[in-house]
């Protein structure tokens, strides 16, 4: 965790194993993450004051890509339980998941509307990796993305605007916002790495990983992509951000 600017940068849990995949529940208190301490994804949910962790996923196969919904009570995530990778619904409680889609595809990368009614995710089901939303209970699915045949990594604005994702554009990896009510697409980077866009709770800012003088960094930019900065911080490679649901 460290400040919005990248200063104070302080570690809240250490592992010899891989730990990605945070996110924030709503009010800032809990964070949940994906931990391969296991020798396989499995997610929890961390207290930010005390420390303490509880697991929240732990069942056959794969448990990754949790995020929170707003009234954190429950998460989404992706559950290999069928075999292949779709979509659930799971209780902050430890309630049984709830299977959202149901198809023969890859289903992942689940996140909340603002609003808490639908649901963003990635599926590779129209034969390429693409962005849809889908109602709460799983229905309604429609697709969002229609540009180029690589869309990833669906963030939207708290104030339900905007839609941050990445796309890839002839071999590069690129920030681009879809402007949810008219469906104009913006590309906002030209570097080549971006990845895991996340909103401030504002939602005039961005942040991002993405590749800076050989390193991976963490970057801010502002929607129309004009105003960019590097985060300071801690030394190495830095990925996968979350902006935290604090408004200053």
């Amino acid at each position: 965790m460290a400040d919005a600017d990248g200063e104070g940068a302080r570690s809240a849990l250490s592992s010899p194993e891989p730990i990605i995949s945070p996110n924030w529940a709503p009010g800032g208190s809990q964070l949940a993450y994906v931990s391969f301490e296991a020798r396989k994804p499995v997610i929890y949910a961390h207290d930010v004051a005390s420390g303490k962790r509880r697991l929240l996923a732990n069942f056959k196969g794969s448990n990754s890509a949790p995020a929170w919904s707003p009234d954190g009570r429950q998460l989404v995530a992706t559950l290999s339980l069928s075999g292949n990778a779709q979509i659930y619904l799971v209780g902050a409680d430890g309630a049984e998941p709830k299977r959202l889609t149901q198809t023969s595809s890859i289903d992942t990368e689940p996140v909340f509307s603002p609003d808490g009614k639908s649901i963003y995710f990635v599926s590779d089901r129209g034969g390429s990796p693409q962005i849809y939303r889908m109602d709460v209970g799983g229905g309604n699915v429609k697709r969002l993305t229609f540009n180029g045949n690589y869309n990833i990594s669906p963030a939207p604005s708290p104030d339900g605007r905007w839609l941050a994702f990445i796309s890839r554009v002839n071999g590069a990896f690129r920030l681009h916002l879809l402007e949810l009510a008219t469906g104009t697409v913006i590309a906002i980077s030209e570097t080549g790495a971006d990845e895991r866009p996340s909103f401030a709770p504002n939602s005039r800012m961005i942040i991002y990983a993405t590749r800076d003088k050989g390193q991976e960094a963490l970057m801010t930019t502002s929607l129309d992509g004009r105003i960019k900065s590097r985060l300071a911080g801690a030394q190495g490679d830095i990925r996968e951000p979350a902006w935290g649901p604090f408004q200053r």
